[in-house]
């Protein structure tokens, strides 16, 4: 039988990044802005929240809808914007059949209307862009991981970084106009799933001090991905995994 790999935790040094508890329990009101289709399934929504203080490459949010008649909704997703875009975030969310917040986003919500967030919440999964960052992603797990790329990109951070994200087709690949050198991606669908070649490049030529890991996908993915890493010699306490599904 083979033995599932679970990597200890905690996955970040624990206190390096601190996240503010009386921001993260305080529901702001969010004006959807814009709204972007990405692939037949994901679409960007864009937020201005005047109170927004600012978070972490890597950080998510929680986001509340509420019904005429007092009931709520409200979900966890992760930021996709940097952090350098003041007043504003942006998420980007499958349309999960039968969701009730992805459901409402995507089949009703209009640019104008309003709903609430509160965050950002977590920093273990958080890059603050001084450690070299080695990404791997899944369908929308790249989330997370673009706000990593486009903070390294609009503050000109030197650190080094790559990703290597899993799709199933080129039309599944969200933000598809926006991956350069630093990105491999992998069709899934026509090349198979991630392997140990795939990795092997970056684990055997590390950066000085070595890689920050950052996983993001479903829970079959973050698994595989993990277990390809600590074989290939990535330390286990610095393999940080966020997980879905």
């Amino acid at each position: 039988m083979t033995e599932t790999f679970v990597p200890p935790t905690p996955f970040a040094v624990p206190g390096r990044i601190a996240v503010s508890d009386q921001v993260a329990t305080t529901w702001q009101p969010a004006v959807i802005t814009a709204i972007r289709r990405e692939t037949p399934r994901a679409s960007t929504f864009r937020l201005t929240v005047p109170g927004w203080t600012g978070h972490l490459p890597g950080q998510h949010c929680m986001l509340r809808l509420t019904a005429d008649d007092g009931y709520t909704a409200q979900r966890h997703y992760s930021i996709a914007s940097a952090p350098d875009d003041t007043g504003h975030i942006e998420l980007t969310l499958d349309h999960v059949p039968g969701g009730e917040v992805s459901g409402h986003l995507h089949s009703i919500a209009r640019p104008g209307d309003t709903v609430e967030v509160r965050g950002p919440v977590s920093g273990f999964f958080a890059w603050t862009g001084d450690r070299p960052a080695l990404l791997l992603g899944a369908g929308s797990g790249v989330v997370p991981l673009m706000s990593m790329l486009r903070h390294r990109r609009l503050r000109g951070v030197d650190v080094p970084l790559r990703l290597i994200l899993s799709a199933r087709t080129p039309e599944d690949v969200i933000y598809a106009g926006e991956y350069g050198a630093e990105t491999t991606l992998i069709h899934t669908r026509t090349e198979g799933r991630l392997t140990a070649a795939h990795l092997k490049p970056y684990l055997a030529d590390q950066p000085p001090g070595g890689w920050e890991a950052y996983v993001c996908g479903s829970n079959g993915f973050a698994e595989h991905a993990s277990r390809l890493l600590a074989d290939g010699g990535q330390p286990v306490h610095r393999i940080r995994i966020e997980r879905f599904g």
